[in-house]
This record gives structure tokens, C-alpha cells and sequence, in this order.
């Protein structure tokens, strides 16, 4: 994608999903989209003299034949997605028709448009930043509450707000420092050091907030993975089945039935679990058991949850305790899950942080053991006005940006000279500018809006 080339030509794309429907739309982005339209589009006005934000109705002609009647949307630049000249014929929607429609406007001097490329021209058009539009791709991919509500938190910009007004901050310094190369002879400093140091620290705490936040947001982007474990015959099959509602796995009293894991998906309050059910942990019995263990301590370590079941007249409390102490890992939230009540007279006392009592095969509080899961994860939810990082790239940038203050910290105390100063001070503004794409390269932006469908 020449980004020097990108007023020189108008792209052209099926904008709706594949398949049959009730409507199909075609748009056309560029220089002479409207020329083009007005190339195959019969009716009462023209295109090129219609206001934007109308809407044209028309017919839409295949040399003398019509194809179909159409509505047409102008827009005009730079009032548009793109910012460009831009129009939408709204067919019939026909795969037949929308197909033979592009042909037409191909030949008529539009290019099909490559995935992603509307998107890249909002945002060399700067309608949007680059993180918001990563987060129009987030929004089309989002899948449930959370993750639609982390896109658009994005996209409204708040995160670019917030990074915008760091780097300003830091620029202002910059400049001052930079200023001093100019009057190296004289030693003398415009910036102050104390304050500059104030700001360093400032920016990094706002910094490591925000690579804090990557873990949630990226949990509900993806998916919060959630392992079922514990030892064989606690019930972690049926507790899978329970959650489910559906008969997923096979259900024994015989010891080690789960050999291998199995993963299915739970939408609770609008987040998406990965449930992994896992092979009980315990001394395996033969080859294939063993790995079936194996698989489960994989699992843990690379899971935001585990949900560890055990059976209540089975293991006592210290038992307990020895188990979780030798499954957790720092980045894992435990949710203890104390099965089969049913066999009890009496509900036992609490002894661990975040643990529930119930019977998986009577489904007896199942919904109030999701409750808990929801909550140990969310804690309250996505709050008003709260920034998550979801995007591993945006992540990366701000470990990066980090290091640099750090180094810039570093250099204050040592009192280094302003040049060396300045450079580390660069490479800090550098690595957050690369978030919302003050800093490019084409590589880049290849790499981001390839993964973009056509037609956004």
C-alpha cells in the first residue's frame, strides 16, 4: 500500500457480508468516485451535483440493460469514512447482481479495494487515529458485551486523548532540552531538571497503569481461558456439563475417564470463558494418562483462570491448600469450587479466598458459582471512562516507552549530558507516537489493516 499514491486512484468493494440478503452494498472511495458512479446511475439528478448526506434513488445500468434499482448515498470530502469523495449503492442483494455491479465499476476505472484499505485511507486522511481504527477491526470481530464495549471505548478515542496528552507533555520538555544543544558553550539549562524528573515519573506510573490494564483487556478481546482442574473424580466433567447445560463431556466414576483436555465457550454478562476441562492431576497409571496430566499443568500455566473443583468428603483442607499452592502462578486468579453438597448434611466453613460450595450434579448454585467467576475477573466491570489495553502491539509500544523513561530517569540522576538526554527522551516519544501513528512505516500499516476485511 503507496501511501503517496492514495489520492491517485478510487477503490471499489462489497461492503456487506457474503451470501444472499435482502440488501447488498457496494462502495467506491477516491478521487473520481462520483464521476465514476455517475458513469452507470439513471435518475432524477446526477451524483457529482447532489449535496452529501443524500440519498438518490435510480437506476443502475449495464450498458443499455438495467441491473437494478438502486439507492445511492453521496458523501462528500472530506465528510466521509474515508475522508475522500465517497459513494454506497444500496442493490437488491443478489450475489449475482453485486458481483456483475463490481465488474461494471471496475471497468469503468475503480480498483478493488485491498483488506483493510478504506480504513488505511481514514486514517491517512486523519479521521482516525491508528489505534482507532485497530479498533474498528476489534469492533467487527467483538463477540459478546465486554469486547464491543472495550472497541468502541477505543475508537471514541479516550486512549489516544490520554497518550496524546503524555507525549505533549513530554514533547514540551524535549524541546527545551533540545534547546540547550543550541548553547552547549555557554552550559547553561532551560529545562528544569527537578520538573522533568516530576514529569518522567509521572508519565511512567500513568504508563504502568495502562500495561496493568493488558491482562483484562486483552482476557475479554480474546477470551478469558479458564481451566477446569483438580483431582480425578471431583466432578470437574460435570461441573463442565452443569455450566453448559449440555451433556459435553463424558461423565465416570472410573478415575482418570478425561484424558485429554476439552474447550468450550460461556458467555457470562457479556464475557466470553474458554472452559478448558482437564485430565485429573495425580500420579498417572499409564502413557497416556501421564500426558494427559502434563497437558493440564500446560493448561494452567497459560490460563487468567482456574477454577479448582474438588470433591468435599473427599480431601480435607490442608489438602486443599497443597493442591492450589502447587498449581497457582502469579498471573492466575483461583476460584476454589467445593463439590457435591449434595452428599452433606451441613455447608463446611470457608478457609480460602474466593471459594464456592455447590453440587455439580444436583446444578445446585451453578449460577451463583458464575456470579463469582464474573466477578473475580471483571471486579465491577469495564467502569466509565476506564482505559484497557487490549492490542499486544500497543502493549509492546509502551513496554518499550517505559524502558526508555526509565533510562531518561537514569540519565537525570547521573546528570548526563543534555545530548544523551535528548536522544533517550526521542526514543521514549518515539515508542508512544507508535500507538496512535505519529510514527508509521509501511510495514506496518500493512501488517495492521491486512488482517482487515475487504470492504473496511
Amino acid at each position: 500500500m503507496l501511501q503517496k499514491n492514495i489520492d491517485l486512484d478510487t477503490i471499489v468493494a462489497i461492503i456487506t457480508p457474503p451470501g444472499t440478503g435482502a440488501i447488498g452494498v457496494i462502495r467506491l472511495s477516491g478521487k473520481d468516485a462520483l464521476i465514476i458512479a455517475d458513469k452507470v446511475f439513471v435518475g432524477k439528478n446526477k451524483i457529482q451535483t447532489s449535496k452529501g448526506y443524500r440519498a438518490l434513488y435510480g437506476k443502475f445500468m449495464d450498458k443499455e440493460v438495467v441491473l437494478d434499482e438502486v439507492i445511492v448515498t453521496v458523501f462528500r470530502a472530506p465528510h466521509s469514512y474515508t475522508g475522500e469523495e465517497a459513494v454506497e449503492f444500496s442493490f437488491h442483494g443478489s450475489p449475482y447482481i453485486l458481483q456483475r455491479a463490481l465488474q461494471i465499476f471496475i471497468k469503468k476505472g475503480a480498483r478493488l479495494a485491498k483488506p483493510g484499505e478504506f480504513t488505511l485511507r481514514a486514517f491517512l486522511n486523519k479521521k482516525l487515529d491508528l489505534s482507532q481504527a485497530e479498533a474498528v477491526a476489534d469492533l467487527i470481530a467483538a463477540e459478546n458485551e465486554s469486547a464491543h464495549q472495550l472497541a468502541m471505548q477505543q475508537l471514541r478515542g479516550g486512549y489516544s486523548q490520554k497518550l496524546a496528552t503524555l507525549r505533549q507533555q513530554l514533547i514540551d520538555f524535549a524541546a527545551l532540552v533540545e534547546l540547550e544543544l543550541d548553547f552547549s558553550e555557554e552550559d547553561v539549562e532551560f529545562a528544569d531538571r527537578s520538573q522533568l524528573k516530576a514529569l518522567i515519573l509521572h508519565i511512567n506510573k500513568e504508563i504502568q497503569s495502562l500495561l496493568q490494564s493488558f491482562a483484562l483487556g486483552n482476557a475479554i478481546k480474546k477470551g478469558i481461558q479458564t481451566v477446569i482442574a483438580g483431582r480425578p473424580n471431583a466432578g470437574k466433567s460435570t461441573l463442565l456439563n452443569a455450566l453448559l447445560e449440555d451433556e459435553r463431556a463424558i461423565v465416570s466414576d472410573i478415575p482418570g475417564t478425561t484424558r485429554d483436555t476439552i474447550e468450550e465457550n460461556l458467555n457470562i454478562r457479556g464475557v466470553n470463558f474458554r472452559l478448558i476441562d482437564t485430565a485429573g492431576i495425580r500420579e498417572a497409571t499409564d502413557a497416556i494418562e501421564s500426558i494427559g496430566v502434563q497437558r493440564t499443568l500446560q493448561e494452567i500455566n497459560k490460563s487468567a483462570v482456574l477454577m479448582y473443583v474438588y470433591d468435599l468428603s473427599e480431601l480435607n483442607r490442608e489438602e486443599v491448600l497443597h493442591d492450589i499452592e502447587q498449581l497457582k502462578h502469579d498471573r492466575l486468579k483461583v476460584l476454589v469450587v467445593g463439590n457435591k453438597i449434595d452428599r452433606l448434611s451441613q455447608l463446611p466453613e470457608t478457609f480460602v479466598e474466593n471459594q464456592v460450595f455447590i453440587s455439580a450434579r444436583e446444578k445446585k448454585d451453578i449460577e451463583h458459582l458464575k456470579d463469582r467467576l464474573f466477578e473475580i475477573v471483571m471486579e465491577g466491570g469495564i467502569q466509565e471512562g476506564q482505559i484497557l489495553v487490549s492490542n499486544i502491539r500497543h502493549y509492546e509500544a509502551l513496554m518499550q516507552a517505559a524502558e526508555m523513561l526509565n533510562k531518561v530517569l537514569f540519565d537525570l540522576d547521573s546528570r548526563i549530558s543534555s545530548e544523551l538526554l535528548a536522544m533517550d527522551i526521542r526514543q521514549a516519544l518515539y515508542h508512544i507516537g507508535e500507538i496512535v501513528g505519529q510514527v508509521t512505516s509501511d510495514d506496518l500499516l500493512d501488517s495492521i489493516f491486512s488482517r482487515f476485511c475487504i470492504g473496511k
